[in-house]
């Protein structure tokens, strides 16, 4: 381990090389609140790859793919890439949809809001902001915890620097500077990723020893086709494709993209390049149980590499979190903020852009506390992300078929995500029991609302039906006078 004083300087050091370039491009860049909230068709093919591909690359994937490994083995690691690329390339056609209905749209909440009223609005409002909260608690989490692997740092501090300078330029820039430093910060991404698994896999001999070992002592987890390992990438690929298409970070970026062709492109390329990352990183986990290192599984990535890292590259994992937590947190306080100055708008339809933005960066840095201090406990906050993945999963169906069919009313919507909920949680496995259930509770959640949104139109009789054109004119740019 490193000496605590100097991991802490370096920490400090990288973290204020971002923070200082996103502060650097925002007052070049001086966005208004149009900007600061979706940076409306300004960005290029590139830049969209970019920046979909290091949000998609959070300090998550240093920890969770290789967990999964030791669970399913090569089908759970299929499973969790698989569904990791799956939201994007669901977003192609649901962001050009929403792009053609609301071409000043902000936000998933406003077509909400228009399309269904308030309760959907309502509930659906809630399991995006409970989910984004999860998402950055994670990643802030991840970054302290991968600290303590290289020094006893404690892990409040860690979490407060990092999170403090993830806030400075975010708050300052809104979404231009995210998506500026997320391609900083794939500059430092890719390099440090490819060299951490050639290191890795020199670290443990190749591929070869590895599969021997695990032919010998788990040849389960190198079947494609095992059971228990097909189980575990199914429930892997539906939680994370039903719940990325609820990240406001998502649709954000569809609004922030040049054109419709743009979208389709970046999303894509996006979502194939981000893949192969999450696969190969969650390989090491496959090398962990052949080696039987002990510890914690969760940790298998840093178990297998670090015990022969040159000392210049346990160094650099600094960097290499840092750009990884950064890139998913700022995405995350970027979409919290985009959401409060929308509803804020509208709530207060007489504020001035001005004071618009001050609401939003004032609340973000409330959030801020409690996400620190759930970081500061080192907790493992999978079965709340898994909470999350099914509330989504009930909310899914009934909120995107309306973007569809002009027949789906709010209250049939409501009803059926309701029904979704409560189903899916009679399954979903309580605080410390087995998972055993949990793919059929995905599963019941995401599909007893279609049978609901069935069923209900025939009892209760046909009802008026949704001018999509209302859209349109409902929701406006935030710069727009009352």
């Amino acid at each position: 381990m490193f000496d605590p004083t100097t991991t802490l300087l370096w920490l400090a050091a990288f973290s204020a090389c971002f923070a200082l370039a996103g502060i650097a491009y925002s007052r070049r860049h001086r966005p208004d609140i149009e900007d600061y909230v979706v940076a409306r068709n300004s960005q290029g093919r590139v830049a969209t790859v970019l920046t979909l591909l290091a949000s998609s690359l959070g300090a998550w994937i240093l920890f969770a793919p290789a967990q999964a490994a030791t669970w399913g083995g090569i089908a759970a690691v299929t499973g969790y890439a698989l569904g990791a690329m799956s939201p994007r390339i669901a977003m192609i056609p649901l962001g050009r949809r929403m792009r053609a209905l609301i071409p000043a749209g902000h936000t998933l909440t406003e077509f909400l809001i228009v399309r269904y009223g308030r309760p959907m609005y309502g509930l659906t409002l809630a399991i995006m902001l409970f989910y984004l909260f999860i998402a950055l608690s994670a990643e802030i989490t991840a970054m302290a915890r991968l600290v303590t692997l290289v020094a006893p740092v404690p892990l409040w501090l860690t979490a407060a620097i990092v999170m403090g300078a993830t806030l400075l330029y975010t708050s300052v820039g809104g979404l231009r500077s995210s998506i500026f430093t997320d391609k900083v910060q794939t500059l430092v991404i890719l390099p440090l990723l490819l060299t951490l698994m050639v290191l890795g896999w020199r670290a443990v001999g190749g591929a070869a020893p590895v599969i021997e070992r695990l032919q010998a002592e788990a040849p389960h987890l190198l079947d494609p086709l095992s059971i228990d390992g097909l189980r575990a990438g199914a429930t892997f690929f539906v939680a994370i494709l039903l719940t990325g298409l609820f990240h406001q970070g998502n649709w954000q970026r569809v609004y922030s993209a040049r054109d419709a062709r743009t979208l389709t492109t970046g999303f894509l390329i996006g979502g194939l390049l981000a893949a192969p990352f999450i696969f190969l990183t969650g390989l090491f986990g496959l090398a962990w149980v052949a080696l039987q290192p002990g510890g914690d599984a969760s940790v298998a990535l840093f178990a297998v590499l670090l015990p022969g890292a040159p000392e210049w590259f346990v160094i650099a994992l600094i960097p290499l979190g840092l750009a990884l937590v950064m890139s998913s947190a700022d995405t995350a306080i970027s979409a919290v903020s985009s959401i409060v100055a929308v509803d804020a708008r509208r709530l207060l339809p007489d504020a001035s852009p001005q004071r618009l933005m001050r609401y939003a960066r004032g609340l973000v840095l409330l959030l801020a506390v409690p996400v620190m201090i759930v970081a500061a406990q080192g907790y493992s906050v999978l079965y709340l992300f898994l909470l999350a993945d099914l509330l989504c999963s009930a909310a899914a169906f009934p909120v995107f078929y309306g973007l569809y069919d002009r027949r789906l009313d709010g209250r049939t919507a409501f009803a059926a995500t309701l029904a979704g909920l409560i189903a899916g949680l009679t399954l979903f496995p309580a605080p410390g029991a087995p998972l055993t259930w949990l793919l059929e509770s995905f599963l019941v959640a995401a599909l007893v609302p279609v049978a609901v949104m069935w069923i209900l139109p025939r009892l209760l009789g046909r009802r008026a039906t949704f001018d999509f054109a209302t859209l349109k004119h409902s929701v406006r740019r935030l710069d727009a006078r009352p």
